[in-house]
């Protein structure tokens, strides 16, 4: 059977933004504490202990994508650690793909800070593609994004490598800043200098460079026949792309489905003080909301609630939902959020002109997070609370605040006290930012199961002493320095003498700060008894107790 061939491939432009994940967590820190500073410091974002995207001024110190923490710092001891969250870099980058949408319709969004359209359309609307490019970097200089590049070429692929190309690059084309052009028919030639690995996936890549195809042009230059025999999907893929050569059936663009606003809004006159007043006012824009996503097959998982003042500040926060927001969820959100305002300006004793602080002026509600709601119906084994269970948990909630009724979570940590939190009832555990750490580990030092039935919020006072009342410690070789006999809690003296124990165990934690290491101990008394003890500072401190 004879193969279909490939159509010619099509002109499209690709728009990226180098370092997204930099600019949508600079961004995000504008809204919620101080303004990013201009240009980024020296900056790397860190997911599971390795570096996820930089800053330039970290590439400048050294600091590379898939470096390990402690290695990025050791090559930049200035840099600045932020964890990475995936959904901020969609977030963000939603604002953009709506900005472009209405500049330029058709785009299709590869990943976040990277989409593409085709080029035939802007050109024309434009007079040529690099009217059409300057159009666009246009917009992206209005959205503060001044380093953002076009990239146009035959080819999804090769309009990629050309965004990402030097102007000095051969077969690349620089009519302006922030723009790259690869003429039409030379696309081929623009990729056969790069490297193999452009193309194919990095284990590939290593398996054709010891074969000796180093460059995309070398790879191109074998029959698509054998490399398919040879190495079956993935090499056709690679052969594709290296050789330029448009999808068998269609374009290579996909243009998204218009997306929705379902933002809702509402002015208040007069202005609303009491958070009861407010949350009232807003039920009819709650439905709204949520009649809206319904209408659209969705439901919001993370929302943002927008209040403005009548002195035109504005307070605003995102709420999560470990389920699906209704509009009773949404209203309490509000509320909850009003109570908040309220408490702080009492407590700060904050006012105008010695009148009582500003009511609620405007109402804006968006969805932060939307899901399919097919995602969210319930399966056959539900591990989800029970519907009335929900029900009168939130209704305790709504009488004693937010933080009112809540649920154990387990962290990750070494000391027992930091593995444990509270996280009020119907906020998702994710959307906490405090702690991206996994309870999983590992944590070197961490206490070995099963965990003290006791744990104390604060470590208590104590004393361990040898068969001749004098104190014990740790050695030089983190060992005791004498066998222990008696053990005293805070003001409690026990009868029972220390009848077994463990070796200590060390707890190193930013040694290269020069902090001193902590030592575990775990000893029994007599009457079985059992402590876990913590020694820092010279000191004893019982962390907890078991049963």
């Amino acid at each position: 059977m004879n193969s279909v061939e490939p159509s010619p491939p099509e002109r499209i432009i690709v728009f990226w933004v180098p370092d997204w994940p930099v600019h949508a967590h600079l961004r995000d820190r504008e809204e919620t504490k101080a303004p990013a500073p201009t240009p980024a410091p020296a900056m790397a974002l860190i997911s599971q202990h390795r570096v996820r995207a930089c800053s330039a001024a970290a590439r400048a110190e050294g600091v590379r994508i898939g470096l390990r923490e402690n290695e990025a710092q050791a090559r930049c001891p200035a840099l600045e650690i932020h964890p990475h969250f995936a959904e901020v870099d969609e977030r963000r980058f939603a604002a953009v793909l709506a900005s472009l949408e209405n500049l330029v319709p058709g785009v299709e969004p590869l990943r976040p800070g990277l989409c593409a359209l085709r080029a035939r359309g802007p050109a024309r609307y434009y007079g040529d593609e690099e009217r059409a490019a300057a159009a666009i970097l246009e917009l992206a200089a209005d959205l503060d994004l001044p380093d953002a590049r076009v990239g146009i070429a035959d080819g999804r692929f090769a309009a990629e490598q050309a965004a990402r190309a030097s102007s000095t690059d051969p077969g690349v084309e620089a009519p302006r800043r922030g723009v790259r052009i690869v003429p039409l028919g030379t696309s081929r030639a623009f990729l056969s200098a790069l490297p193999v690995g452009r193309a194919a996936e990095p284990g590939f890549a290593d398996l054709l460079q010891g074969l000796g195809i180093r460059t995309l042009g070398a790879l191109a230059a074998l029959p698509e026949d054998a490399v398919r025999q040879r190495f079956g999907a993935p090499g056709v893929s690679a052969h594709r792309r290296a050789s330029a050569v448009g999808p068998r059936h269609g374009s290579e663009v996909l243009p998204r489905s218009a997306v929705r606003d379902h933002t809702v809004e509402c002015a208040l006159e007069p202005p609303l003080e009491s958070a009861e007043q407010l949350a009232f006012a807003c039920m009819a824009l709650a439905e709204r909301l949520i009649s809206g996503l319904v209408d659209d097959g969705l439901v919001c998982t993370a929302l943002r609630v927008e209040l403005t003042d009548d002195a035109d500040v504005r307070h605003e926060r995102v709420w999560a939902h470990p389920h699906r927001f209704t509009a009773a969820d949404a209203v309490n959100r509000v509320r909850w959020q009003a109570a908040a305002i309220s408490s702080a300006s009492a407590a700060n004793g904050s006012g105008r002109s010695g009148q009582e602080a500003a009511g609620i002026a405007h109402v804006r509600l968006v969805p932060a997070h939307t899901d399919r709601a097919a995602a969210h119906e319930p399966g056959l084994w539900n591990t989800e609370p029970d519907e009335r269970v929900h029900h009168h948990l939130s209704r305790v909630q709504s009488r004693l605040g937010h933080t009112g009724v809540g649920t154990a979570e387990l962290l990750g940590g070494r000391l027992l006290a930091q593995r444990q939190r509270l996280t009020p009832w119907g906020t998702g555990r994710a959307a906490e930012r405090g702690s991206h750490a996994s309870a999983a580990g590992p944590w070197p030092g961490a206490v070995p199961g099963p965990a003290p039935s006791l744990v104390f919020p604060e470590p208590l006072r104590a004393e361990l002493v040898d068969t001749e009342g004098r104190p014990v410690g740790i050695d030089d070789e983190d060992l005791l320095t004498a066998a222990p006999a008696r053990l005293r809690v805070a003001h409690t003296a026990f009868d029972a003498r220390v009848s077994d124990w463990s070796l200590p165990w060390a707890i190193r934690e930013h040694w290269w700060r020069g902090e001193q290491p902590r030592f575990r101990l775990q000893l029994q008394l007599a009457d079985g008894d059992a402590w876990l003890l913590l020694h820092e500072d010279r000191r004893w401190l019982a962390e907890g107790r078991y049963d």
